[in-house]
């Protein structure tokens, strides 16, 4: 296994860690910053695995499967306990969930078809937003500055979704076409 597949899998071992300190008091008043390390290192596996790959030409099958779904799996467990801890709503965190499915069902009709949909730069800007959203939410300050802030990316998170969601199906319709 190639080290940018190691890092994926590392970012998925991560992501129960982080459940169990946003939710629990295992790590007392700590909780919050192990979370937010965690999710932190996690999130630059992500950068991280990518770009070695690209850069080393380590590109893989088990890569190009396992990177979207272990950002998937850090994004939405994150997100998940937000809704636990108050900091979001269910409808929110339904829609953010809605839009991976969408898009991973249509990665998939299309691979049937030999097709690979690349993750474009309103996907990756969403992602971005959702992490750093995740970042203010874990923190949670009571600070003016902060709660505006995390109003403005969960917001920013939100539409970035939606409007990624609705390039991915214009750019990709054909892929719809194949299935009639």
């Amino acid at each position: 296994m190639n080290t940018p597949n190691k890092l994926t899998v590392a970012r998925m071992i991560m992501v129960p860690f982080l459940v169990v300190f946003l939710l629990t008091g295992w790590g007392g008043e700590a909780n919050r910053y192990i979370s937010l390390i965690l999710f932190v290192a996690a999130s630059i596996t992500d950068w991280f695995d990518g770009y070695l790959a690209r850069k080393n030409h380590l590109v893989t099958n088990f890569g190009k499967f396992m990177d979207p779904l272990a950002d998937k799996l850090l994004v939405c467990s994150a997100m998940i306990c937000m809704i636990e801890l108050g900091r979001l709503p269910a409808w929110f965190v339904i829609i953010i969930i809605g839009r991976e499915f969408i898009i991973s069902g249509f990665r998939l009709i299309a691979a049937e078809n030999g097709i690979v949909i690349a993750a474009n730069y309103w996907g990756k800007f969403k992602t971005v937003s959702q992490m750093i959203m995740i970042i203010l939410l874990i923190l949670h300050f009571d600070l003016s500055v902060f709660v505006i802030l995390e109003q403005i990316f969960i917001w920013l998170s939100l539409a970035l979704t939606v409007i990624s969601l609705m390039t991915y199906i214009w750019q990709n319709r054909s892929v719809l076409s194949m299935q009639e």
